[in-house]
């Protein structure tokens, strides 16, 4: 495939071309792959919820051979782009996107040993996240990752003036949109039986969330 990919930010239309890139994907995939080594079953199926443009998908599929990789999300320009990049990959452990929505009651995936979902609790309506638990506490076995990534606040702790600059610029954009408590977050996941395990610290003022289920 030759045609470049087109620049690409949540909730904003596509340029033209099937591939869309998220310039954040590059930014912060070896930190999170470090996070994963230690957090990851060794084989079995990873589940990505909201998987954008599908670069991180080809990335971690390519850091953990072993696993086998669904992404997701309900966009269908988004799932043309995992597409895209998935065929340019080549990755024989990179499945073909499918359509989900985190707030939907039924998911078309049934089963997963992990969920990731990186950069979308802030960008979308609290459902999606209420739905989100819910389907992790539904389709992961006991013991199994839920792992979230992106900003957050917390009580207690000096939010960052870049984290609440872009709070207000999200909320501008889209009023059921926005940065979350991590007590809210971490209270609806137990709601559905999945344990906070590990708080990690992030470059950029960013937090890694891992929930294990009960």
């Amino acid at each position: 495939m030759t045609d470049a990919p087109s620049p690409w930010t949540a909730g904003a239309a596509p340029a033209s071309g099937a591939r869309r890139h998220a310039p954040a994907t590059v930014r912060n995939r070896e930190a999170i792959v470090a996070v994963l080594r230690d957090a990851l079953p060794p084989a079995g199926l990873v589940l990505e919820v909201a998987s954008g443009s599908g670069e991180h998908g080809v990335y971690f599929a390519g850091a953990f051979p072993d696993l086998d990789w669904q992404p997701s999300d309900p966009d269908p320009a988004a799932l043309e782009s995992i597409a895209g990049w998935r065929s340019e990959a080549g990755l024989v452990n990179l499945r073909a996107p499918v359509a989900l929505d985190a707030a939907a009651v039924d998911w078309p995936v049934a089963a997963a040993d992990a969920i990731l979902c990186i950069n979308m609790v802030h960008i979308s309506p609290w459902a999606a996240t209420l739905g989100l638990m819910r389907g992790a506490g539904t389709i992961v076995p006991r013991g199994g990752l839920l792992y979230l990534y992106g900003p957050y606040l917390e009580a207690d702790v000096e939010t960052a003036p870049s984290n609440m600059a872009f709070d207000a610029s999200l909320r501008a954009r889209n009023a059921a949109w926005g940065l979350r408590e991590v007590g809210d977050v971490v209270e609806a996941a137990r709601a559905q039986g999945l344990l906070l395990e590990r708080r990690v610290a992030m470059p950029a003022n960013n937090l890694s969330l891992l929930f294990r289920r009960d």
